[in-house]
């Protein structure tokens, strides 16, 4: 069966050309084609599409489909942003920050307060801040993100908004998922931020656990 090989960037300018036909057997996969392809094109770092939707290397490939291999986008290093306020989180804004062209899953985390009037948030800032930097730099690497970003409240938070706040993006869902699920635990378990609950006018503070360090 053929099947057509779309290529950009570098890769056309290496290939000399934006697009190779290639000869597969029935059921080859998009690994036998990037097999078929090893002595003309490196594919290492590209992400892959098959027929316009992000595949990874197990999908099956039919007579007719279109393989694209898409190098990293210039000017898109991983971006990671944290942030600390005392006014209400927006998660749209937070969304918008960790969009991104090569994503294909974007996932989001809000943490609300609930059953009580409201939680008070005390925050080491300075300290904070940099754990939260260094979480959400770890899962971009550890997960291969496009973007992350993760933003807490300080001070009061009234039933039902916002506490906290986690976005990732990633060209595939498992690692989106995987991505804002490490951000949110590791914050909850590293970054120095205490809580009271506040119900009428009884005030009881929230006891953790010790602290751990950020992974490495």
């Amino acid at each position: 069966m053929e099947v057509s090989i779309r290529l950009f960037a570098g890769l056309r300018e290496l290939a000399g050309s934006d697009s190779l036909q290639i000869e597969l057997a029935d059921g080859a996969s998009v690994a036998d084609a990037l097999a078929a392809l090893s002595g003309q094109i490196d594919a290492s770092g590209c992400l892959l599409a098959v027929n316009r939707e992000y595949a990874d290397d197990d999908v099956v490939l039919a007579a007719g489909d279109e393989l694209a291999l898409i190098p990293p986008v210039s000017g898109g290093a991983a971006q990671a942003h944290v942030a600390l306020s005392d006014s209400p989180l927006s998660l749209d804004s937070l969304l918008e920050r960790v969009r991104d062209r090569r994503a294909g899953a974007v996932v989001s985390f809000s943490g609300v307060t609930r059953e009580v009037d409201s939680l008070d948030y005390e925050v080491y800032a300075e300290m904070a801040l940099e754990q939260m930097a260094r979480i959400v730099d770890a899962a971009i690497e550890r997960h291969g993100l496009c973007a992350a970003a993760a933003e807490h409240r300080v001070g009061s938070v009234p039933l039902g908004e916002a506490s906290v706040i986690v976005a990732a993006s990633a060209a595939h869902r498992a690692e989106a998922f995987a991505g804002a699920r490490e951000i949110i635990d590791e914050i909850k378990g590293c970054a120095p931020i205490w809580k009271v609950e506040v119900d009428g006018q009884e005030r009881r503070r929230v006891e953790g656990a010790k602290p751990s360090r950020t992974q490495d």
